[in-house]
C-alpha cells in the first residue's frame, strides 16, 4: 500500500513538473500572463541569446503555445490567402507539420483571421480563425475534426474581423461569441445572439451552448476577450467580460453564476471590448475601453452583483491606469495594467486590495502596444507594434532593456511573449524566435 501510494505520489509529481513548465494557452499556465520559470535573459537580439529562429508563413497577433517539445502557432498568408496551423521543434525550430485550416487572409485594414492564439492540454491542439474555422489535431499532427463556427451556430455580426482563442479546460473545449443583437452592413441578421459554446475537444461534438444576454448597445456588444478559467474557495467558473458587464459561469453546464456590470452607464454605443478578464489577489480585473478606467470585482459572487460587487477602480486617463487592448499581467501579487494607445504608452503596478499604484513607468515608444505583458523571472516582457520588445523589472518599474525584434517597417505587431521551459518564443509578423540563455 505505502509502496503504491509512493508510485501515484511520483507520478503526481512528475505530471504536476511538466505542466509546470508549459504555456498551453495564449495567457499562460495561471491564466493571467505569468509564470515561474526562472534564469531568464534581461538582454537579447537578433544574434544575442538566440537559440533558433524560423520564417513565418505570413503575420499573426495569435501567440505562440507551447507543450513538450511542440510550439504551435497560427499564420495567414496575405499572398496566397491562406490560414496555417502550424507545429515547431521547442529545442531546434524544425517545422514537424503544418495544415491548410482555411482559405482567405482578412476582411479590413486592421487585424487579420489568424488573430486568434491556438490552445492545447498536451493531448489535443486547437486553432482558431476570425473567419470561423476551428480544426482540432493530435500532437503529431493527426488531424481529428474541423467545423466553421458560422456555418454551425449563424454568421458572425462584427464591425471588425472577429477574434477570441479558445479555451481548454478540464477536458472541455470552450468558444465564446459576443456580437451585436442585429446586422453589420451585410452581416448577421436581425436575430443574432451571444454566446458561450462548450464542444468536446477530441471529436468536436456539442455538449451545450448558454446565451449570454446583455444591455449594452451596437458596436458595445462586440467583444474580442478570451473566457478565463479561475477557482475561488473550492469553486471553478468560467470568467467573461463584454457587452458592458462581467460575468462568471459554470464550467460543466454554461450557467451564469452572477453578474457584474457596469463600466458603461450611459451605454456608449462604439465600446467595443479587447482586454480579457483576469483574477488574483481575491479579485477579477475588468477593463473599460478607450481611457476609461479599470475596475476590481469582489470573486466569489452570486446572482447579481452591479450594486455590491466593486472593490475598487481606477480613474482612467486620469491616473494613467487603464487599457484599451492590452490584457493585464497579474504576477508578484500585483496587477500590471499596460495602456499602449496614444503618447504616453504607460504600464502601471496596482495593489489588487486596494487598487493603490506602486509605480508608474513611461515604456518610451512611439509604436503602439497592442500586445499584452508576460511576467516570469522578476521581468516583465512586452512586444510593440513595430515588434521591439520592452523588458521592464517588475520591483522597480525600471526599463532594462529593448529588443529591436521586428523587420525595417514592421507595424500592427501584436502577439504576446510566450515563456517556457527556460526560454521566451517571440513572434514578430515575420519570424518566430526562440531566445534563452545559452
Amino acid at each position: 500500500m505505502k509502496k503504491t501510494n509512493a508510485i501515484g505520489l511520483a507520478a503526481f509529481l512528475a505530471l504536476v513538473g511538466a505542466q509546470a513548465g508549459e504555456w498551453g494557452n495564449w495567457r499562460g499556465p495561471n491564466y493571467d500572463g505569468s509564470t515561474d520559470e526562472k534564469n531568464l535573459p534581461a538582454k537579447f537580439s537578433k544574434t544575442q541569446n538566440v537559440q533558433w529562429s524560423v520564417k513565418m508563413d505570413g503575420p499573426s497577433a495569435g501567440t505562440p503555445v507551447v507543450w513538450g517539445n511542440h510550439v504551435y502557432v497560427s499564420s495567414s498568408n496575405p499572398d496566397a490567402k491562406r490560414l496555417t496551423a502550424n507545429c515547431y521543434d521547442r529545442r531546434t525550430g524544425e517545422l514537424k507539420w503544418s495544415h491548410l485550416v482555411a482559405n482567405g487572409h482578412r476582411q479590413d485594414n486592421r487585424s487579420d483571421y489568424a488573430s486568434p492564439s491556438p490552445v492545447t492540454d498536451g493531448q489535443v491542439v486547437t486553432f482558431f480563425y476570425g473567419d470561423g474555422a476551428l480544426a482540432t489535431f493530435t500532437p503529431d499532427g493527426v488531424k481529428l475534426w474541423s467545423q466553421n463556427i458560422q456555418e454551425k451556430h449563424g454568421q458572425f455580426a462584427f464591425l471588425w474581423t472577429f477574434s477570441t482563442s479558445p479555451l481548454i479546460h478540464n477536458g472541455i473545449l470552450y468558444m465564446q461569441v459576443l456580437q451585436r443583437d442585429t446586422k453589420v452592413g451585410s452581416k448577421g441578421s436581425d436575430d443574432n445572439r451571444s454566446y458561450l459554446l462548450a464542444l468536446d475537444p477530441k471529436t468536436g461534438k456539442q455538449l451545450w451552448k448558454v446565451y449570454r444576454p446583455a444591455k449594452a448597445r451596437s458596436e458595445s456588444l462586440e467583444a474580442f476577450s478570451t473566457p478565463i478559467p479561475f477557482s475561488h474557495n473550492g469553486r471553478d467558473e468560467i470568467l467573461i467580460a463584454g457587452g458592458d458587464c462581467l460575468t462568471g459561469h459554470d464550467p460543466k453546464s454554461g450557467k451564469e453564476l452572477w453578474r457584474w456590470g457596469t463600466w458603461n452607464p450611459t451605454r456608449i454605443g462604439h465600446w467595443r471590448l479587447v482586454p480579457s478578464p483576469v483574477a488574483g489577489g481575491g479579485v477579477v480585473l475588468a477593463c473599460a475601453p478607450k481611457r476609461a478606467p479599470v475596475y476590481a470585482i469582489k470573486a466569489g459572487g452570486e446572482g447579481n452583483i452591479s450594486a455590491s460587487g466593486k472593490v475598487w477602480n481606477s480613474e482612467g486617463s486620469r491616473d494613467g491606469v487603464s487599457s484599451d487592448v492590452c490584457t493585464p499581467l497579474f504576477y508578484q501579487d500585483s496587477f500590471f495594467v499596460l495602456y499602449g494607445e496614444g503618447r504616453d504608452k504607460m504600464l502601471s503596478r496596482v495593489d489588487p486590495k486596494t487598487g493603490k499604484i506602486r509605480w508608474s513607468t513611461d515604456l518610451q515608444s512611439r509604436s503602439l502596444f497592442r500586445g499584452s505583458p508576460t511576467g516570469a523571472d522578476g521581468k516583465i516582457y512586452v512586444q510593440n507594434h513595430a515588434g521591439t520588445v520592452h523588458v521592464i523589472d517588475a520591483k522597480s518599474g525600471r526599463l532594462l532593456h529593448k529588443a529591436e525584434m521586428g523587420e525595417s517597417g514592421d507595424d500592427q505587431t501584436r502577439a504576446s511573449v510566450a515563456i517556457a521551459h527556460g526560454r521566451l518564443f517571440i513572434r514578430t509578423n515575420g519570424r518566430l524566435y526562440c531566445i534563452g540563455k545559452s
